[in-house]
């Protein structure tokens, strides 16, 4: 469903107007609002909403508005009319009635069936989406157009766009601002939720700010990796994961956060954070998810053992690593978070795999070991593998080592990753719900 609801109002029935979006405030803050030139106003000023004004009616703002009915934004109109005094200067209904008849836009003439209207409205789940358009390697426009063809005839679909200079998570806490206190003034009744598309980064970024709110989180794909999706089953590919979010089941899942920061996925020490960082943006560009095994290749030639201190829920442990992973979830190819053949998600608990391979050659093994495990989903075998548990985890290193959390370098040992139980609702396939 599109994200505006219009408003035009003869000179006699503005304030009738202004009063019933004052009643409504709550389901009228979930749509962008369009309204001509003084209409806008008035709305604007009285309830505190934000307004898109075109001109006055009797400038042709109702004929802006009718372009964007032709469009598709539009998903209602409300126009109250003066039947008995209506001036010539003022907007004539006639044409929009013909254009809401032929785009099937529901169009509301009188309080009463403006109520019928924001009814059916009202019953329409709102998705705010925040669409990384420097994401993956794709037509951008084309998958944005993918995603819309596939949400808007289930949902009331806002889109924001993310940017360089706006952190993204705090993107999402306005947005969860937004949707906390429309809740407040709609009795409780939850009917909004984010959806997060592009890469890990992103989707990292979203999480950060729905952890322990409950509002669900939907994921649509579109990285180079995609190592979350991968991880909970949902689609790589838009029109599955759009399906996944139109069927509406949720999932709560566990996070985590690491020296403070949200974890989704795992933080890896060693082996994986030198990886990532030379898996630059250039390399992913040139050769997608294959620049993490080229960039792992590298990174075996060069790693070196280093000491590490585990301090697991108070218990110690001294051990001489060469790659320390603390997953809370993780894909098949994240490799060296796979001690255990496999890593839950929502058991309370974090994996650690402590790799400690002093060769090539025998980190070759490691890598072949692991990778094996994740396949047949039973625990390593391999001398130079150590699987833990535990609720929170502590690691000390000498020298210290590079520490990389869901793919983002955030400095050096030591870390400390603490799991967050059942903190996260997402949007998740049948088969895993």
């Amino acid at each position: 469903m599109a994200a505006q609801i219009a408003l035009i109002a003869h000179d006699n029935k503005k304030d009738a107007l202004v009063n019933f979006v004052q009643q409504h405030k709550s389901l009228f803050s979930r749509y962008d609002l369009i309204a001509t030139g003084q209409t806008g106003e008035l709305v604007s000023n009285k309830t505190g909403l934000a307004v898109e004004t075109v001109s006055h009616g009797a400038l042709g703002g109702d004929t802006q508005i009718a372009t964007k009915i032709i469009d598709g934004t539009i998903a209602a109109v409300i126009f109250l009319i003066d039947p008995l005094y209506a001036q010539p200067h003022e907007p004539d209904i006639r044409p929009l009635l013909r254009l809401c008849e032929v785009y099937n836009v529901p169009l509301a003439i009188n309080l009463a069936t403006a109520k019928a209207v924001i009814k059916l409205l009202g019953k329409t789940k709102t998705g705010h989406l925040i669409f990384n358009p420097v994401a993956g390697q794709g037509n951008v426009e084309r998958e944005l157009d993918l995603i819309k063809e596939h949400l808007q005839s289930e949902i009331n679909l806002k889109i924001i766009f993310t940017s360089a200079d706006i952190n993204v998570t705090d993107q999402a806490r306005e947005i969860v601002k937004t949707i906390k206190s429309a809740n407040e003034h709609s009795n409780g009744e939850g009917d909004s939720f984010i959806i997060a598309s592009g890469g890990d980064g992103t989707v990292s970024g979203v999480a950060a700010a729905l952890i322990d709110t409950g509002i669900p989180l939907g994921i649509i794909p579109r990285g180079t990796a995609n190592a979350f999706s991968v991880a909970l089953g949902i689609p790589t590919q838009i029109v599955g994961a759009c399906e996944t979010i139109n069927r509406g089941i949720t999932k709560v899942v566990d996070t985590a956060l690491c020296n403070d920061i949200p974890m989704l996925l795992l933080a890896g020490v060693g082996f994986e954070a030198e990886m990532v960082e030379k898996a630059d943006r250039e390399l992913k560009n040139n050769l997608g998810v294959m620049a993490y095994i080229f960039a792992g290749i590298q990174q075996a030639r060069e790693q070196e053992l280093f000491e590490a201190q585990i301090e697991i829920d108070s218990e110690t442990t001294t051990m001489e690593a060469s790659a320390i992973t603390i997953a809370n979830a993780a894909p098949p190819t994240s490799v060296f978070a796979q001690g255990a053949g496999q890593v839950s998600f929502t058991d309370g608990l974090l994996d650690i795999t402590v790799a400690s391979s002093q060769t090539a050659l025998q980190g070759l093994r490691v890598v072949t070991n692991l990778f094996t495990s994740a396949l047949s989903k039973n625990p390593t075998d391999n001398e130079n593998v150590v699987h833990l548990y535990g609720e929170r985890i502590k690691v000390t290193t000498n020298p210290p080592q590079k520490i990389v959390v869901d793919g983002e370098i955030i400095g050096t040992t030591p870390v400390e990753v603490k799991c967050l139980p059942k903190s996260l609702n997402i949007f998740a396939p049948v088969e895993n719900s």
